[in-house]
């Protein structure tokens, strides 16, 4: 089916609107984390001086150095635990044939269904019993399960689109499943595989309220709950809290940035053809 050029248009015209109604509050955080603070009123103003003070100052004052760690190590120890679990239970559910998988892989699915606020507290008090609360472990073991039910959704689709004349072949020529999943399947699903590492790593980096619930101690709070307390202690400073905005998006935004392709490629074609 062909587009014609008066639909193209059209079309752009509507994206380029979207587009703009995204990025025009981004737009403006960013202009004003480079306004003196002086003349920052919280409006949308065009800069005529440039502060970048205000970075150096929120991430001072903020102690984002901390929270950054803390969400860093947090976020990589999540991403690697849920691809390793997404990968192998993927796998398990997608090629190999055994008593429940079907029963077992929709239960593991009602993971899914789950919102953090119908569980954090049954889950505070029993971290809370076996020592785990205010530890990163309280943080990484929580967002690990609850990042593997789609972790294991999203590689069992791919794998089971694999090929299969493929993996006969494999086994034909006696590869072990290890083998098989590790050297056959994984890499041409590495696009599928990064488009979740990016979506693991997003939910992970952004999430609020386990590491609110969790944590105490002002060492291990991660980015954005330590965003919270400072915007808490400059209500009105509003080129300090744009900095502080952009200093923990930043991250993510530079991840996105360097593995678009993959995460398109991923969401697009899914399994490659290389």
């Amino acid at each position: 089916m062909r587009i014609s050029r008066r639909e193209k248009g059209v079309n752009y015209v509507i994206l380029s609107f979207f587009a703009l109604f995204a990025l025009l509050p981004l737009v403006g955080v960013l202009f004003s984390s480079v306004l003196p603070p002086k003349t920052n009123d919280g409006g949308f103003h065009i800069p005529t001086t440039i502060d970048l003070g205000n970075y150096t100052a929120a991430w001072t004052q903020g102690h984002f150095a901390t929270y950054m760690f803390s969400s860093i190590l947090v976020t990589i120890s999540v991403v690697i635990l849920t691809v390793v679990l997404s990968v192998l239970a993927g796998f398990a559910f997608a090629r190999l044939d055994f008593f429940g998988s079907s029963a077992i892989f929709f239960i593991l699915l009602g993971g899914l269904l789950l919102p953090a606020e119908a569980f954090i507290i049954p889950l505070y008090f029993n971290l809370r019993s076996i020592g785990l609360t205010d530890t990163y472990e309280g943080l990484i073991l929580p967002q690990t399960a609850q990042s593997v039910a789609f972790g294991v959704f999203w590689i069992r689709t791919q794998f089971r689109a694999f090929p299969s004349d493929i993996i006969e072949a494999a086994r034909v020529d006696g590869a072990t499943d290890f083998r098989l999943l590790w050297q056959i399947i994984v890499p041409p699903s590495i696009p599928a595989i990064m488009t979740m590492c990016v979506l693991v790593a997003m939910w992970t980096w952004n999430e609020f309220l386990i590491p609110l619930v969790m944590i105490v101690d002002d060492s291990k709070r991660t980015a954005p709950l330590g965003l919270a307390f400072f915007k808490g202690a400059h209500l009105t400073d509003y080129s300090l809290l744009s900095a502080g905005g952009v200093i923990v998006a930043l991250p993510i935004v530079i991840l996105y940035f360097f593995l678009q392709r993959r995460f398109i490629s991923g969401m697009v074609g899914g399994i490659s053809e290389k």
